[in-house]
């Protein structure tokens, strides 16, 4: 998996590339640590991700714990599978997805 970063001020984007998974997961989520703190408005761009495990789920559900105390979250360009796990999982009423 790639992780890309945008901040732009208290503004950050994270385009992720290729699979979130056991695998990668603990990745994101240790980059997360680092950035969240200084972030109000956080936007996952997953026009480049090609599947998410129940290992990334708990990632996002972890960034929106902090986000609604700080600011807000959203995922932008999720393909139609992702959108179905987000489906199945309940995902689709806990977070924003455009």
């Amino acid at each position: 998996m790639t992780i890309n970063e945008t901040k732009n001020g208290d503004e950050l984007i994270i385009s992720l590339e290729g699979r979130l998974d056991t695998r990668t997961a603990p990745e994101l989520e240790e980059e997360l640590k680092k950035v969240l703190p200084e972030t109000k408005q956080l936007t996952f761009d997953f026009a480049g991700l090609e599947y998410i495990s129940s290992a990334g789920l708990r990632v996002l559900l972890s960034a929106q714990k902090v986000m609604s105390k700080q600011g807000s979250m959203k995922i932008a360009h999720a393909n139609e599978t992702i959108m179905e796990i987000f489906e199945v999982t309940g995902f689709v009423d806990i977070l924003t997805i455009e």
